[in-house]
């Protein structure tokens, strides 16, 4: 008979030392969650319509996209003016090396290549190049414009205001934040 009453009283006990262990594992979360969000900060961002987030280096950028051949074409030619937190992401339907140049633009551009995991190949300063002269063919001006290569295969391009990527020390190999398979199914 004293079995069966122990058994339960043992059981009682294993379950409220269980419940007190659980109840101080949820208490030490919980205040290494709060010191975390104190330390850390909690900023909501909020996405202008139109824009896609990007995060590099810690620094939230809201860029155009460019979805599709005719957008990515144009780019930011025609600009004089990139705001500090804007500019450009290109999304490819394919990955494919890539030459990018400085047609119609008005302003030196930074471009980032990325993988498909959002990690920097390449990158480079792209200065300013003179504009079409009104005599000259399409074609000769064309080939007259450097051209910014990726080298390997790439899906994604960022383009910034310059200096920016020499103001937050980014380099290849550095990974940039961003939406890369929603924005992979919307480029055409």
């Amino acid at each position: 008979m004293v079995g069966p009453v122990i058994v339960p009283h043992r059981r009682r006990a294993r379950r409220n030392r269980s419940l007190f262990v659980r109840a101080i594992v949820i208490s030490f979360i919980a205040s290494l969650t709060a010191s975390f969000i104190t330390i850390r900060g909690c900023k909501t961002v909020t996405v202008p319509e139109g824009r896609e987030q990007v995060t590099v280096a810690g620094e939230h950028f809201f860029l155009e996209p460019a979805l599709n051949e005719s957008t990515r074409i144009r780019g930011l030619g025609g600009r004089q003016t990139i705001e500090p937190t804007g500019g450009m992401v290109f999304v490819f339907a394919n990955r494919i090396p890539l030459q990018f140049v400085m047609r119609d633009c008005l302003t030196p551009i930074d471009i980032a290549y990325l993988d498909d995991s959002g990690r920097i190949v390449r990158m480079y300063e792209m200065p300013i190049e003179d504009p079409q002269g009104p005599d000259e063919p399409q074609g000769d001006y064309e080939n007259r414009l450097p051209r910014y290569n990726s080298d390997f295969p790439v899906r994604y391009v960022i383009e910034v205001a310059p200096g920016t990527w020499k103001r937050l020390g980014v380099k290849p190999g550095d990974q940039f934040e961003l939406d890369l398979d929603g924005l992979k199914a919307r480029a055409r």
